[in-house]
């Protein structure tokens, strides 16, 4: 909590009305007493006698009043910068003048830098903070780099500099090092010029076009620096490695998931040599045991959800008939009707090498590929793209080893062949994967209880999707508890299981709930080992370590998808695949990872989607922002399908209809929000939005009327009391 010195009863902190006031009292002095003025040529040259009689009578007195004023002049960012350094070389000589005005140039510059950190940095982050980052992300990497080239350029106005990286993350320290250096060059083409004072006859000659070329081409040096130091990384990285004079192919592929599929047909396409290696099964998690079965499921779900309260559409409810079996058995042919998609024959027929083993590095360029007999072959390529996907955490809780723990890739099986015909289920997680087969089991019949550690479901998205998913999953039978600490976990005598937590964060009594399986939901991680990482060296965590290009330690090693994150989407696992193949074919051309504008769906009954900034997310980073909402229980088409539970929310960028984030809570939200998808990829605001014509009565009329109520808040009232005059003179009134 701030203390009341903290800040000032304006609301603005004190540190940076006192940085307002140091500037304003500067800039009223300098004008108002007219020293300006004697920072002038003429001036200097006028009075360089006195000056040097001045150091000869009090030299230490000279120096600190020199430093004081060049020091103010440049961190006030007043003009006179010029003049100050040629009256050191005049007043001290070359040697003594280039010491005094590296130093006053420098704490001048660092105090400048910290007097634009302190005034703008903060409402420059308010206003385009989440467009920032890519940005403080390339200071934080190549800062020094750029600061010094642009120092060795006297042609980039010293006051912009300072200006700009005062908006950045650079250390002070680091800034004022660099600079010293950078400016020294033209400190002493000044200082020297400032020596030979008597033939100057104007500012304007003193950097001939040869010397600034000299000085554009010094600017260069940093990155050739860089460029020798990274070529030398790379050196020292492959030198144990023997590259191939010739390679097998031109990519290969670990793992025929989404990102490895949509790779390997990339590769394809543009005619390269490539090779798919898949150790289990073609279309990996999504289509085998993630987003296909499971909404597959879910239609069943919900069909039974809809007799269920068929009231609501004039007919008489009934309890469904729901066969377990019969519902996975659907499940299990949605999955082998969609499976031809991902198969081995179709990625043969386009071109691909499909080889079913286990993929393991050998070396930056080869793969040793293990077939289910054991035989073993070795591939080469230039490139190699690690798609190895990810696998459910089971969580390290007491007695978690006792029991049969399921996740979404075991769950399947264990249903289908459990001996009752309503399993009791206890779900652990309260993200997506846990709410929407919570909700979809207990739509069957299911008895379903939720444990969520975090304080309300779905954490991520802002509180009241949380609370309104709460009130959906616990109609439909869910029992939901939220902000669990689990204490144990164990068998029952008849086979079950039994968790024991409390609620409250911890704070509450122990409870114990029972149930015939577990489904553990609490999230996923990178599947990283047998492939051969640690033999490379190259650095994981919880996914693979890459750069913006998907590079890992190696560049002409990929990852992408599951493996590499930060997302876990099946549509970002795709997204990155075409970065993960055009980099790898065409190295150097290589592209960064566009990762702005991410859509996700959460596909409970009604679904929950959102793309960019919510509003949590948006006070986290201190983005200023707008909310306009539409309530679907005012949409013709939400009423007459018995669907108004929902709402659309937009945030925008204060006073504009530029389009920060998008949340949609309804019945088929992922749907609707391809519109501000698009919207949001291209820059198109709400007024684009409002103006496109949507069919009635469709859902879809909820994102133009959410964007006509943005329109109506921001109506121009003086121009419309205009238009009454107008319209009350046109009547004769």
């Amino acid at each position: 909590m701030s203390s009341p010195s903290q800040e000032a009863p304006s609301g603005l902190p004190v540190g940076r009305l006192l940085a307002v006031a140091l500037l304003l009292s500067g800039l009223t002095l300098f004008f108002s007493q007219g020293w300006y003025r004697q920072l002038d040529l003429a001036v200097l040259q006028a009075s360089r006698a006195q000056l040097v009689a001045w150091r000869q009578a009090a030299p230490l007195a000279t120096v600190a009043g020199y430093l004081l004023v060049y020091v103010l002049v440049t961190g006030l960012s007043l003009p006179g910068a010029t003049v100050l350094t040629l009256a050191g070389g005049a007043v001290f000589g070359l040697l003594q003048g280039t010491v005094l005005v590296s130093l006053g140039s420098t704490l001048g510059a660092t105090a400048a830098c910290l007097l634009a950190r302190t005034l703008l940095r903060e409402p420059v982050r308010r206003r385009f903070g989440h467009r920032l980052g890519p940005i403080e992300a390339g200071v934080r990497r190549d800062g020094a780099a750029y600061l010094l080239s642009l120092r060795l350029v006297p042609l980039v106005p010293f006051v912009l500099v300072n200006l700009l990286m005062g908006l950045t993350p650079m250390p002070l320290l680091r800034f004022a090092v660099v600079s010293q250096l950078g400016m020294l060059p033209a400190t002493l083409v000044y200082v020297n010029a400032g020596t030979q004072l008597g033939q100057l006859t104007g500012l304007a000659g003193l950097l001939s076009p040869a010397l600034l070329v000299s000085f554009a081409l010094l600017g260069l040096l940093p990155w050739i620096v860089k460029l020798l130091l990274g070529r030398w990384r790379l050196w020292r990285l492959y030198r144990p490695w023997k590259r191939p004079r010739a390679f097998d192919r031109n990519l290969i592929v670990i793992g025929a998931g989404a990102a490895g599929l949509v790779t390997a047909y990339i590769a394809a396409t543009v005619r390269a040599k490539v090779t798919l290696v898949e150790r289990a099964r073609m279309g990996g998690d999504c289509l085998n045991t993630g987003c296909v079965p499971s909404k597959a499921l879910i239609s069943s779900a919900r069909l039974a959800a809809r007799l269920r309260h068929a009231d609501r559409y004039g007919l008489s409810p009934q309890e469904p008939q729901v066969d377990l079996r019969r519902v996975l058995e659907r499940v299990r042919q949605k999955v082998a009707a969609i499976a031809p998609h991902d198969s081995v024959e179709r990625y043969t027929a386009l071109g691909v090498d499909v080889r079913l083993g286990q993929a393991r590095l050998v070396s930056p360029w080869e793969v040793a590929i293990t077939a289910a007999d054991g035989s073993e072959s070795v591939l080469s390529a230039r490139a190699i793209v690690l798609a190895t996907g990810a696998a459910p955490v089971i969580p390290a809780i007491p007695g978690i080893t006792s029991v049969r723990a399921l996740t979404s890739d075991t769950l399947w099986d264990a249903l289908a062949e459990h001996p009752s015909p309503r399993p009791r289920l206890v779900v652990l997680g309260g993200g997506p994967i846990g709410c929407e087969l919570a909700q979809a089991l207990a739509q069957l019949g299911l008895p379903v209880t939720l444990l969520q550690r975090n304080a309300r479901l779905l954490p991520r998205e802002d509180p009241e999707v949380g609370a309104l998913l709460r009130e959906v999953l616990e109609r439909d039978g869910v029992r939901v508890h939220t902000g669990c600490r689990l204490e144990r976990v164990g068998p029952t005598a008849a086979g079950g299981v039994q968790v024991h937590f409390q609620e409250g964060g911890g704070s509450g009594d122990t409870v114990c709930v029972e149930a015939d399986e577990l489904l553990c939901a609490v999230g996923r991680q990178a599947r990283l080992e047998g492939h051969g990482l640690e033999a490379l060296g190259i650095p994981t965590g919880r996914t693979i370590d890459t750069d913006a290009h998907l590079q890992t330690l190696y560049p002409n090693i990929y990852a992408a998808g599951d493996a590499a994150g930060p997302w876990q989407f099946t549509h970002t696992a795709a997204h990155q695949a075409w970065y993960a193949a055009v980099n790898g074919l065409f190295d150097p051309l290589r592209f960064s990872v566009d990762g702005r504008v991410i859509p996700r769906t959460t596909f409970t009954d009604p679904e929950v989607a959102r793309v960019g900034l919510n509003e949590a997310g948006a006070s986290e980073q201190g983005v200023a922002f707008e909310v306009t909402r539409f309530a679907l229980a005012e949409l013709d088409r939400a009423i007459v399908e018995s669907a108004e539970t929902g709402f659309v929310k937009v945030l925008t960028v204060p006073g504009k209809d530029r389009i920060l984030g998008v949340t949609i809570v309804a019945e088929q939200a992922g749907e609707l929000l391809a519109e501000f998808v698009l919207a949001m990829q291209w820059n198109l605001g709400l007024g684009k939005v409002m103006g496109a014509i949507h069919a009635y009565p469709t859902l879809a009329e909820a994102n133009k009327y959410a964007a006509g109520a943005w329109k109506k808040a921001h109506a121009p009232q003086r121009t419309l009391a205009l238009l009454e005059r107008f319209h009350t003179w046109r009547r004769g009134g």
